[in-house]
């Protein structure tokens, strides 16, 4: 188990958490929660050993493994699922002695080394990699690219497969999500339902958390709390605490007003001054009860719209893609106001796309794309977070929108999204990710839209700025077509779902739920059941890049069962031999053959004989197998 003990945590000169008791039990699935800043990472960093409490006692068993996602990814020559394999350390290890040993031509070494390959399952670790890595949406191909070839985004995943990979009593998950398109979200919520240790994983998405968490661990006003049950029920309890916590307070305000009324009245009189005076120190000795605050630091709406347009956009027969080369063809969709509308369809297969060719930061390649006059989009996209102007501040943002606006204006508006005080004038090159993109979304909302297009709007928001997002987005008058990984947000803004897969767009008949069962059955159950597949994949992988390397691996394999079976047979003509040795030892004795042992002659003989024929069976056998081995080599 793991122990907190009147312990604190500080960022600088900042307290986060403040003389916390706790205690974590190895079988949990911890759901961690709060607001940006509170602590969470620290506690993360605290638990690796990367930073020290200030006051207090961490106790951790000193044997206990841990496997967390790193957050760089060097610019590596390594295949994709080589990285990823690189995060068993054991299998690392012992291939690296395997090495060493075939090198040395080591043959008892190597099959020791089999052995130990052989009690990990290290055979089957490659197409263990492999299906980890198509749960989280890479293609055979992007299995089989150099690391250095793929995006940041993409890194990330292969930190997050390479942590699943690891063997590790408990796993340390920082915002998994962030970096996943749906498709892989609802992959990984399956995948740490089964997941076996303990398990702690930070994130701001709510149904991802309710899918696998038995407990939530709560980061608030400087303490943590931890509640059993998923997100959902911490709501439930948190609630309850809060209604329990406010008739608390409201109780004691009313004790404490008739004490000072008494206090008030009393004091100068001599008569009564000892009763006031033990009041005044009842009152002081009191333990403040505080009240409770229900209030979002973010509250927004979009702009109104013109309702008398009905007409947005018309696609007829469109083809779109890159380098003339088609990734969507034959689209048909004509989007109407009010339209709202979720994307849904595996990573790669068109979505982003197709919102780049709505908001026309894309041509069609052919057919007729037609756009209604008063088509006006507000387009929000994770590279939109990079074109801010980082020597400018949210203020010099918002007028350059809106020029008319003077700096009270500006400053009200930019409240909304949590930019008070001196942070409204602050540059935007010191801004988080989470604070460029309220930024880029407030830029947004200013513009006031008739169709919003959004392209994982969500990815740096935690759950407070999600659930005012989605508000603002249900009362929004505008059309709206969205991709997010966010499960929840996607349930509460949209009306229907397209389906973009296969170099298609068509209408999807179905919930979430429809749509993960549709994916079950369509790749991820094929996935599963083509283990040998994806093995066979693999090798020919393997083959292609290095066709000398997969053959020694290939004949290891062979000879791993052979090489032990030898030294079994070694083993066996060794303790014959000591036995045939003891045996002749025995008949060297000239009292043996006087006539009242000669019984124990006869059996020694008889033994002897037995013996040396199973002796010499075992030296065929042994030679055969030799000749196999020497034939592999």
């Amino acid at each position: 188990m793991i122990r907190l003990k009147d312990l604190s945590l500080y960022q600088g000169a900042k307290l986060l958490v403040n003389q916390v008791d706790l205690t974590l039990y190895p079988n949990q699935k911890i759901g961690v929660i709060g607001a940006n800043g509170c602590g969470k990472s620290s506690l993360f960093q605290l638990l690796q050993g990367k930073l020290s409490a200030e006051k207090g006692i961490l106790e951790i068993p000193p044997k206990w493994t841990l496997a967390i996602a790193k957050q760089e990814t060097p610019d590596s020559e390594l295949m994709a699922i080589d990285y990823v394999l690189q995060g068993h350390r054991e299998y690392t290890q012992l291939n690296q002695q395997l090495q060493i040993a075939e090198q040395k031509e080591d043959g008892h070494q190597i099959a020791e080394i089999h052995a130990k390959l052989e009690a990990i399952d290290g055979w089957r670790l490659p197409a263990i990699a492999a299906k980890l890595l198509t749960g989280l949406s890479f293609t055979q191909n992007q299995i089989e690219t150099p690391v250095k070839a793929l995006s940041g985004g993409w890194r990330m995943r292969l930190n997050l497969a390479q942590a699943l990979l690891q063997p590790a009593d408990l796993l340390l998950l920082d915002e998994p999500t962030n970096h996943l398109d749906l498709e892989a979200v609802l992959w990984l919520q399956d995948y740490l339902k089964s997941y076996e240790n303990m398990l702690m994983v930070i994130s701001h998405d709510r149904d991802f958390l309710d899918s696998f968490c038995s407990h939530t661990l709560h980061f608030e006003n400087q303490g943590i709390d931890l509640y059993t049950g998923n997100y959902s029920s911490f709501e439930k309890q948190r609630i309850a605490k809060q209604e329990l916590q406010q008739a608390s307070f409201e109780k004691q305000q009313k004790q404490i007003k008739h004490l000072q009324s008494f206090i008030d009245r009393f004091k100068a009189k001599a008569s009564k001054a000892t009763q006031a005076q033990s009041r005044v120190k009842a009152l002081e000795k009191m333990d403040m009860v505080s009240a409770v605050e229900i209030r979002s630091k973010f509250s927004f709406d979009f702009m109104p719209i013109d309702k008398g347009i009905s007409m947005l956009a018309d696609l007829e027969k469109v083809s779109v893609g890159y380098n003339s080369q088609p990734v969507l063809s034959n689209i048909d969709i004509h989007l109407q106001a009010g339209q709202r509308v979720g994307l849904l369809g595996r990573n790669g297969q068109g979505k982003s796309t197709l919102i780049k060719l709505i908001c026309d930061t894309l041509s069609p390649l052919s057919g007729q794309l037609n756009r209604g006059k008063h088509f006006k989009p507000g387009y929000f996209a994770q590279h939109q977070l990079e074109q801010l102007n980082s020597d400018q501040s949210p203020i010099w943002h918002i007028q350059s929108i809106d020029p008319s606006m003077n700096e009270q204006q500006s400053r009200d508006f930019l409240g909304g999204f949590a930019f008070h005080g001196d942070k409204a004038l602050e540059k935007v090159a010191s801004f988080s990710g989470g604070e460029k993109a309220r930024l880029v979304l407030a830029m947004i909302v200013k513009q006031a839209p008739n169709i919003l297009l959004l392209d994982e709007p969500t990815n740096h928001f935690d759950l407070e700025m999600r659930e005012a997002l989605s508000l603002a987005l249900q009362s929004y008058e505008g059309a709206v077509i969205l991709v997010a990984h966010d499960r929840r947000l996607m349930e509460s803004v949209v009306d229907e779902f397209w389906l973009v897969n296969d170099g298609l767009v068509q209408p999807f008949k179905g919930s979430i739920k429809d749509y993960q069962q549709w994916l079950k059955q369509n790749y991820w159950q094929s996935a599963q059941q083509g283990e040998s597949d994806t093995n066979l994949k693999v090798e020919n992988s393997q083959k292609n890049r290095k066709e000398q390397k997969r053959l020694e691996a290939e004949n290891r394999q062979k000879k791993a069962p052979l090489v032990k079976k030898l030294n079994q047979v070694e083993s066996k003509m060794q303790n014959i031999q000591q036995d045939l040795d003891q045996i002749e030892e025995d008949l060297a004795d000239n009292s043996l053959y006087l006539e009242e042992n000669k019984a124990k002659m006869i059996v020694l003989i008889e033994k002897s004989k037995a013996l040396k024929s199973n002796l010499s069976e075992l030296e065929e056998e042994w030679l055969e197998l030799q000749a196999e081995i020497e034939s592999l080599d």
